[in-house]
C-alpha cells in the first residue's frame, strides 16, 4: 500500500505536494511537468514547431511523434488517417483504442494520451495569452481531459482572429500562387533553355579538333567499355521520371507551386550551365563521336539550330546531336532534379518506390558515362549542383525563421524565389491530392464570382 508520506524514491515535487509542504507560489498547469520531463517535446513545442498546435500539418504531427518516441505510429496517424494539429487535439484515449486506429499496446496508448493532454493544456494557455482580460480555468487532473472536453472548451472561448484564421491562411496560401506565376516561371525556364541551346550551338563550332586533342584522362571512361545503346537508355529513364512527375503534379493539390518551383530550379541550373559551357571547351570524351569544329555561320542559322535543339529537348531519341556541351551534364541535371521532385512530392510511405527511383537515377548516370558522352567530372558537378540547389531552395522555403527578417537581400539575390514564395506560409508542402477537374471548376467559379462581384459593385457605385 502507498501512504501519504514522501518516499525516498519519489520526485521532490510530488513528495512535497503530497505532504503539503509545497511553496505557496502559483500552481503549475497540468501537463507542464510532462513537457519539462521530456526535453525533445519541450524543444519541439516551443522552438522547432509552431507553438499554435492548431496550425500543425500532418508532417508537423509526424515530427512531434518522432520527438516523443512514437515514430511507429507516424504512418498510421499522419499518412493513413491524416491527423493534423486540430485533429490531434481532439483525440482521446477511446479514439486510440477503438477502430479505425485500434492501438494494441496499452503503455503506448497511455503515454500518447498523456502527451496529447499536455498539448491541449499548452494550446489553452496560448489561447488565454491571446485573449485580453480572459482567464481560463486550468483543467485539473481530475477533469475529463479528452477531445470532447477540449472541443467544448475552445468553442466557448473567444479566440483572437489570428488564431482562428491562421489554419485557413495556411490551407489557402498556396492557392494564391496564381496561374500567372506558372506562366512567368515557364517563360523563364524556356528562355533559359533557348539560351542554353544557343550556347550549345556556338560551343559546337568551337569544339577542339579531335585529331589534335585526344580525350582527357578519366578514371571512369578509361575503365568502362563503350556501350552504344547506353545513352538512349539513360534518356528513357529520364522520360519515365518525367511521366511519373507529370502524374504526381496533375493530382497534387498544390500543383501550381510545384510547377513554379521546378521551373525556377531547372532554369537556374541551366543558366549556370550556359556559363560553364561557354567559358571552357573540353576535348571530345569519346572517339566514336563525330564532332568537328566549324566556322560560326549567320545569326539566323544559329538561332534556328537553337530552336531545333530546344524543341527536341536536346535528346538523341528526338534526333538531336550536339558536341562540346560537356561541363556540366544536362542529362544528369534532369534525372536528378526529377528524382528529387518525385521523392519530395509523393507520400513518404512509398519508400520502396523512392528507393527504385534512386536506383534508376544512379543507373542513368552510369549509362551516361558508359556511353562516353560526358567526362566523370561533368556528371559529378551536375549531381552536386542540382541536389544542393534543390535542398537549399526547399530548406529556405520551408523555414519561416530564415524569411522572417529583412527580405531586401533575399529579393535582390533570389528574385524568382521571392516572387513565387511570397504567399507561402513557410512550412513544408503537404502531400495532399485532389481531382484536377474539380479544382479547375472551383477556380473558374472563383474567378467568375470575383468578376461578377466587381461588376455589381461598379454598377452600384
Amino acid at each position: 500500500m502507498c501512504d501519504d508520506g514522501a518516499h525516498p524514491g519519489d520526485r521532490s515535487g510530488f513528495a512535497a505536494g503530497a505532504s503539503g509542504e509545497h511553496d505557496s507560489g502559483p500552481e503549475p498547469a497540468v501537463g507542464s511537468d510532462f513537457i519539462n520531463e521530456v526535453p525533445s517535446l519541450k524543444l519541439l513545442t516551443s522552438e522547432s514547431l509552431h507553438e499554435d498546435v492548431e496550425t500543425w500539418s500532418c508532417d508537423d504531427v509526424s515530427t512531434w511523434l518522432n520527438s516523443i518516441g512514437m515514430s511507429r505510429y507516424c504512418d498510421l496517424l499522419c499518412d493513413v488517417h491524416r491527423i493534423d494539429g486540430h485533429a490531434l487535439l481532439c483525440l482521446h484515449e477511446k479514439d486510440l483504442k477503438d477502430p479505425p486506429l485500434s492501438l494494441r499496446v496499452l503503455g503506448d496508448i497511455k503515454r500518447l494520451n498523456k502527451a496529447i493532454q499536455s498539448l491541449r493544456q499548452q494550446q489553452l494557455r496560448l489561447m488565454s495569452s491571446y485573449t485580453p482580460g480572459s482567464r481560463h480555468r486550468s483543467m485539473s487532473s481530475g477533469d475529463e481531459q479528452d477531445g470532447t472536453t477540449y472541443s467544448r472548451h475552445i468553442s466557448s472561448t473567444h479566440m483572437p482572429s489570428s488564431l482562428h484564421t491562421h489554419q485557413k491562411r495556411r490551407e489557402t496560401a498556396l492557392d494564391r500562387t496564381s496561374p500567372r506565376k506558372v506562366l512567368v516561371t515557364s517563360l523563364y525556364v524556356w528562355f533559359v533553355f533557348l539560351a542554353t541551346s544557343f550556347t550549345m550551338t556556338i560551343v559546337h563550332f568551337r569544339v577542339p579538333d579531335m585529331a589534335t586533342y585526344r580525350p582527357l584522362p578519366d578514371i571512369a571512361l578509361d575503365n568502362i567499355p563503350h556501350i552504344p545503346w547506353a545513352f538512349r537508355l539513360s534518356e528513357a529513364i529520364g522520360m519515365f521520371f518525367s511521366l511519373v512527375f507529370l502524374i504526381t503534379v496533375l493530382f497534387h493539390k498544390h500543383r501550381i507551386l510545384i510547377i513554379c518551383r521546378l521551373n525556377i530550379l531547372l532554369g537556374t541550373v541551366f543558366l549556370l550551365r550556359c556559363c560553364t559551357m561557354f567559358v571552357t571547351s573540353l576535348s571530345v570524351p569519346g572517339r566514336h563521336l563525330d564532332c568537328q569544329p566549324g566556322n560560326i555561320k549567320s545569326f539566323e542559322q544559329i538561332f534556328w539550330r537553337s530552336v531545333e535543339i530546344t524543341s527536341g529537348f536536346g535528346m538523341s531519341l528526338t534526333g538531336v546531336h550536339t558536341c562540346g556541351d560537356y561541363m556540366f551534364s544536362g542529362h544528369t541535371v534532369v534525372l536528378t532534379m526529377l528524382n528529387l521532385a518525385i521523392t519530395e512530392y509523393t507520400p513518404k510511405r512509398l519508400r520502396v518506390f523512392h528507393v527504385c527511383t534512386w536506383v534508376l537515377n544512379i543507373f542513368g548516370i552510369f549509362f551516361i558515362l558508359a556511353a562516353h558522352e560526358h567526362y566523370s567530372i561533368d556528371v559529378v558537378v551536375a549531381f552536386v549542383i542540382t541536389s544542393r540547389l534543390f535542398l537549399y531552395y526547399h530548406a529556405l522555403a520551408s523555414t519561416r525563421a530564415l524569411r522572417a527578417g529583412d527580405n531586401a537581400r533575399l529579393r535582390e539575390w533570389f528574385p524568382m524565389f521571392t516572387y513565387v514564395e511570397e504567399h507561402w506560409s513557410g512550412d513544408r508542402v503537404p502531400n495532399i491530392y485532389s481531382n484536377p477537374i474539380e479544382d479547375l471548376r472551383t477556380y473558374i467559379r472563383y474567378r467568375f464570382g470575383k468578376q461578377v462581384k466587381a461588376a455589381m459593385h461598379a454598377k452600384k457605385s
